[in-house]
């Protein structure tokens, strides 16, 4: 099982309230971007990441934007589930932007990054990608969404930029089930198909049209 939440910053506190205890062995969680616990490479930064490295389910997260990439990039790389990713600690990894991962059965795009960090490579690596598995994905894991949505949680007008136009042309390309991103620090599904994830967690194939 996949289950998916926002933006972690660094806080560790996240990964010890009670609804993580419900992800098992062998289950997946992802992190929508600003993971935030790769810093400044100390001894307690490394006793957090070996911690949560040995957690009994693998820990894969996308980048934000409010990230230490110099440091972030000192890890290697390794593939895993079709794609590739930086190897962090134990089941602790970096999905890297632009590749389609296999995990739990399901086909799952990851486009880290956001205000204009993301470059034509990263696209051009994500349509490759899609191409490979005929444009149609399980799920899209990003940091920042579509420009239609961000209009419509933000209620203003957006600014054509580069992660504008990569991902609305991703948004446009794409057979998907569900996009989750992190960015707004908010909690709120819309459509039953974008799921605006902060400090919940959700299941990859919750439907929240059924109660109970």
């Amino acid at each position: 099982m996949i289950y998916i939440t926002g933006d972690t910053h660094g806080d560790l506190n996240r990964f010890k309230h009670p609804m993580f205890r419900k992800i098992k062995k062998k289950d997946t969680l992802i992190i929508c971007g600003d993971f935030g616990f790769i810093w400044d490479s100390g001894k307690k930064e490394q006793k957090v990441l070996k911690w949560l490295g040995k957690r009994r389910y693998d820990v894969l997260f996308a980048d934000g934007v409010n990230e230490n990439f110099t440091e972030l990039e000192k890890y290697p790389i390794e593939d895993f589930c079709g794609g590739k990713t930086r190897k962090i600690s134990g089941k602790l990894r970096h999905l890297m932007r632009g590749y389609v991962f296999y995990i739990a059965d399901k086909r799952v795009l990851a486009f880290g990054g956001g205000e204009n960090l993301l470059q034509q490579e990263d696209f051009d690596l994500a349509k490759k990608s899609l191409e490979k598995v005929g444009n149609k994905v399980d799920y899209i894991i990003s940091h920042e969404p579509p420009t239609q949505l961000a209009e419509l949680l933000t209620m203003k007008t957006m600014e054509t930029e580069n992660q504008s136009y990569f991902l609305d042309e991703i948004n446009r390309i794409t057979d998907y089930e569900r996009w989750f991103f992190g960015k707004h620090h908010i909690n709120k599904i819309v459509a039953n198909k974008y799921f605006a994830l902060f400090d919940n967690i959700v299941k990859s194939d919750y439907d929240p049209t059924k109660k109970g």
